[in-house]
């Protein structure tokens, strides 16, 4: 049996947060794979936390976390028009535990670039 690789998927949530999630889980559809098994913890936690209210973000944004600090996660792949500061932090810890990141748009991989290779 084949080792599958697990994507975290980084994406823009706020303002159209239930635009959003679908955009997500679109990209899951298409990257799901024989090989490749996207990762978003996130999308669970919007089910029942509301990402409107600071105290229950970070309770979702922790779950995030802790599945990247239990090498869980193999790379980070960047989608959207942006990169938002809930990104910028997931970056940060893909980084800093030697998770390779990866822009898969034109726009976030402009941005990584300005953010990142300084």
């Amino acid at each position: 049996m084949k080792t599958k690789k697990t994507i975290y998927i980084a994406h823009p949530i706020g303002g159209d947060i239930q635009g959003n999630i679908k955009k997500v889980l679109e990209i899951c559809k298409a990257i799901h794979t024989d090989t490749t098994i996207p990762v978003v913890p996130y999308i669970v936690s919007l089910q029942y936390l509301d990402d409107e209210n600071p105290k229950a973000r970070d309770l979702g944004i922790e779950a995030d976390f802790e599945a990247m600090r239990r090498g869980y996660v193999d790379e980070v792949w960047l989608y959207g028009d942006r990169i938002t500061g809930g990104m910028k932090g997931e970056i940060d810890l893909a980084l800093s535990l030697c998770i390779p990141v990866i822009p898969k748009t034109e726009e976030t991989e402009r941005e990584f670039e300005k953010l990142f290779k300084k």
